[in-house]
């Protein structure tokens, strides 16, 4: 009878600690870090497929998306943020850190799918943003840019869903080289990043856009490969980026991989191990 209960005893500890241990995880994604895997190649060079991170939440203070999203696909699981949090939504305000700044590398939610997506802010509320022959300018002023050779990859399928990379020599075999051109972008604030192009297309040219108050502009890196807000969301971009919306800023990697999963150790990139992300 002491031994029975006894085991019940060590199996209500045992839910207990794992229900506090979800709780305390619970808390620090939700007010602190959140974590990141990169599943495309619209942030390449700066971001690979393959880089994990944690967005630090603090930065830009709380609102609604600060709430997790659990999406379990295999099981059947998709509690969205707003399920948890959607009673303070729709104010477009934040509690507490700071405004996001031109050149965060920053996650946000979607405007409309509520999945969270990684791009780079590059127009302010009430900015004019527009491109021309593939130029960014912000307020009718071209923001610098400077040729910097090639950027080489495999044209080996990339991450788990095993997409191949786009190239500007037409790569199409495998363990071949994929190239892109790469330039240095520079911002009026001074932020310097590097960016991709492959060739011109309708990306390249676009209208004037007026970022409304208390939206952000946001655009891939790898500019010939990203839905962002160069394309309204009724065709699959992400259109003007609420303030409230902002899960937080990409600071620093931690880990690397180019294969197909996380335990494929020979295609661990060791390289980028704790690198600032610029």
């Amino acid at each position: 009878m002491a031994k029975k209960k006894k085991s019940s005893g060590f199996a209500i500890e045992t839910v207990k600690t794992i229900i506090y241990a979800l709780l305390i995880a619970g808390v620090f994604r939700t007010l602190f870090f959140q974590p990141f895997w990169i599943p495309s190649g619209s942030m390449k060079e700066t971001l690979l497929v393959g880089d994990f991170l944690f967005v630090n939440k603090m930065v830009y203070g709380y609102s609604y998306a600060s709430c997790p999203s659990v999406r379990i696909e295999s099981l059947g699981v998709d509690i969205d943020a707003k399920d948890l949090c959607g009673i303070f939504s729709g104010a477009n305000t934040r509690l507490f850190g700071g405004l996001p700044k031109r050149g965060d590398v920053a996650v946000f939610r979607h405007p409309v799918s509520g999945r969270d997506f990684i791009k780079r802010i590059v127009g302010l509320p009430e900015d004019r943003i527009q491109f021309r022959n593939g130029i960014l300018l912000i307020n009718g002023d071209p923001v610098e840019r400077e040729d910097a050779g090639i950027f080489a990859e495999s044209s080996n399928p990339q991450g788990p869903a095993q997409v191949s990379p786009q190239c500007v020599n037409v790569a199409s075999r495998q363990n071949s080289i994929c190239e892109k051109q790469r330039q240095i972008e520079t911002l009026p604030n001074g932020v310097r990043y590097s960016i991709l192009n492959l060739r011109n297309q309708s990306s390249d040219n676009t209208q004037e856009f007026r970022v409304p108050e208390g939206h952000y502009f946001m655009v891939g890196d790898n500019r010939d490969n990203s839905s962002d807000s160069r394309y309204p969301t009724r065709v699959g971009g992400v259109g003007f980026v609420p303030l409230e919306n902002f899960v937080g800023r990409a600071d620093r990697l931690l880990f690397s991989s180019a294969g197909g999963s996380l335990f494929s150790f020979w295609a661990w990139r060791g390289d980028r191990y704790f690198k600032a992300i610029e």
